[in-house]
């Protein structure tokens, strides 16, 4: 029941398992990469009491042994302080540039481990056991490491790739249903990025994956998966067409950063949101039909997800202050904001010419729509 996606990027090459009980198997699947029986886990807290002695277990069936560092949850996890804490700490275990760290964990623990495998002795290697919904299908492929700064998202990192990705879907079961749905935010982006068929897929088969069915799951995990590897063989270091994967992204990160990287927002669900008004904006501009944000958005309803500023609790900035947040992405090129555009369910393009008073018009009224 396992499904394998190759990412080509010749001798940084690796692949990615999909199925269930990955975790059970890691040892004989880890093995091969090591030069001596042991490995550096950095997790979270809440993933360790979940999920670390069945890796732990699977290790061992291999004669792997392991060392953990548990980290607390959340984004605010992406900083320089637990980068310190977690470099320090796979130094104080020894780690040498052929050994293996493993990252097992969402977005976070992906993030911040391979960012400190990746600056650990200017490089060492390092495999994703991603336990979310979003890890599996968007952070954990790729090789995109970092922290988070003050000014915004991922403004620190550097690109690392692993040296095996393990997604295993059994985990997905232990997922508050938020967290599940929050991660579909990531997994509908494909669809309507470049894959109409998915898309359609998606409204008929989503509602069994989020209700639990095994099948479903993997196609949808691997589907996505496929896809990123697809981009990233093509632009591993996102100089053009990679862009493409950051699509509602621009939007997410400015509502992120208003939000206080708080629970108030998962990242799936501002992603979600971000789809939403690129595709509304795109609508506007006279790019796509009006009936494909309408479209999306029933989808969203449909599984019960965030679709509009209306849905984040608490107070948001402005117009005008969520415009300079999106100034701090970093895909900003000579001062111009990078947009993801559509013209239609599956055809989404790269644009730097999105008028500001379109811009500002869409935040206003979705603002003015919260009250």
């Amino acid at each position: 029941m396992t499904e394998i996606v190759h990412v080509p990027l010749g001798n940084r090459a690796y692949d990615v398992h999909i199925g269930p009980d990955l975790l059970a198997r890691s040892g004989t699947l880890i093995a091969p990469l090591l030069r001596r029986p042991r490995v550096a886990v950095i997790t979270d807290e809440n993933v360790a009491a979940l999920h670390l002695d069945a890796l732990r277990d699977g290790l061992a069936r291999a004669g792997i042994t392991m060392e953990a560092l548990a980290l607390p949850p959340g984004e605010a996890t992406k900083s320089w302080p637990h980068l310190t804490r977690s470099v320090e700490w796979l130094l104080a275990q020894k780690i040498e540039r052929k050994d293996m760290v493993i990252a097992l964990g969402g977005g976070v623990i992906g993030d911040l481990a391979g960012f400190a495998a990746a600056i650990l002795r200017r490089g060492v290697r390092f495999v994703q056991l991603p336990t979310s919904l979003l890890a599996q299908v968007d952070s954990s492929v790729g090789g995109k490491t970092g922290i988070n700064a003050p000014q915004g998202k991922n403004l620190i990192g550097a690109f690392h790739q692993p040296s095996l990705v393990l997604a295993d879907t059994a985990v997905l079961g232990t997922l508050a249903p938020r967290d599940f749905l929050a991660g579909y935010g990531e997994v509908v982006k494909y669809g309507l990025l470049g894959d109409y068929a998915f898309f359609e897929w998606l409204e008929a088969n989503a509602p069994r994956a989020a209700a639990g069915d095994m099948a479903a799951r993997i196609t949808a995990v691997t589907r996505s998966v496929q896809m990123k590897a697809d981009i990233v063989a093509r632009d591993e270091t996102e100089e053009g067409e990679r862009a493409l994967l950051n699509l509602g992204h621009t939007f997410c990160h400015a509502l992120e950063a208003a939000t206080g990287y708080s629970d108030r927002l998962l990242h799936g669900e501002g992603v979600a949101i971000g789809c939403a008004l690129a595709f509304e904006l795109s609508a506007r501009l006279g790019l796509c039909p009006q009936e494909d944000p309408s479209r999306l958005r029933a989808h969203l309803r449909q599984m019960n997800m965030k679709t509009d500023l209306s849905d984040i609790k608490g107070d948001l900035p402005d117009a005008d202050a969520l415009i300079s947040l999106m100034a701090q992405d970093k895909k900003v090129a000579d001062g111009k904001l990078t947009f993801i555009l559509a013209r239609g369910i599956g055809q989404a393009f790269i644009t730097r010419e999105v008028p500001h008073d379109a811009l500002h018009r869409l935040l206003s009224e979705a603002l003015a729509n919260r009250r």
